[in-house]
């Protein structure tokens, strides 16, 4: 099983910083018997590797070498892969950059590594053997991309960042097997490579006969990207860290055990 790490982006929003943005400290973890800052894709990394990836895949820019150093011994039991994107042009280039590595029968993951979200064991709601997003209720749908279903959980369409969203839930991460990201890198490469946005590529799959599904597993979910979504991050996970039935398990980077997350803290 794969985890794709989309990390090559900019990280405008949030600027000026010293270090590439997935490494923005949020909350604390462990690390022995002492307490560290804990960079904000270590909630996506240890989400993956609790759904059962054993590597990891980080799409990163050419000047993001620190992102390597921080992930170079792996995260858990998963080992780490880089994978470099020269210019940030979108999601789908980042994605599909991984796809060499991927087997037809290989369950891949993917997520935004400027994101937290709950529950964690998200990605274990969506189902191996189909294309699903996961979604998450928020309350400013145009700022994401909004996920429209019938009563099946079938997607009708994506809306990448509409003003006039039909629906509030919006996909956060999503889970394929390896052969469904390979059909999807054929379209992207079909239509010029034309599509930023995973939305409207699998807008037209959904069109040329694929199917897509939309989970409503999610409870709640923070773009770190924006000084606004920092501070919301930083009260969901003082929040979360006061209830008995959202405490995880800390899983260090390059670590090899399990470490409780000190009370009043990490996510």
């Amino acid at each position: 099983m794969l985890g794709i790490v989309p990390a090559a982006g900019r990280g405008s929003r949030i600027q000026p910083l010293g270090f590439s943005k997935e490494l923005l400290p949020v909350g604390s973890r462990i690390d022995g018997q002492t307490e560290r800052p804990c960079a904000v894709s270590e909630y996506l990394v240890r989400r993956m590797v609790q759904a059962g990836v054993d590597k990891i895949c980080f799409i990163i820019g050419s000047g993001k070498s620190d992102i390597l150093e921080y992930y170079a011994a792996g995260y858990g039991d998963a080992a780490a892969l880089f994978v470099v994107q020269p210019n940030p042009v979108g999601l789908c280039d980042a994605i599909f950059r991984a796809a060499p590595l991927v087997a037809p029968d290989e369950v891949v993951l993917v997520g935004l590594p400027d994101t937290i979200w709950f529950p964690e064991d998200g990605f274990r709601h969506l189902p191996d053997d189909q294309l699903s997003f996961l979604l998450f209720p928020v309350d400013q749908p145009e700022f994401f991309d909004a996920v429209v279903t019938d009563v099946h959980e079938r997607v009708i369409e994506i809306q990448v960042k509409r003003q006039d969203a039909a629906t509030n839930w919006v996909w956060g991460a999503f889970k394929m097997p390896g052969h469904i990201l390979h059909q999807l890198a054929a379209l992207w490469r079909e239509r010029e490579r034309s599509d930023e946005y995973i939305g409207t590529l699998v807008n037209a799959y959904i069109a040329a006969g694929g199917t897509a599904f939309g989970v409503r597993a999610g409870s709640d979910y923070v773009d770190v990207g924006t000084f606004n979504g920092y501070r919301t991050a930083l009260r969901l996970l003082e929040n979360d860290a006061s209830s008995a039935q959202r405490r995880p398990t800390m899983i260090m980077p390059g670590a090899q055990s399990h470490l409780p997350v000190v009370p009043g803290e990490g996510a």
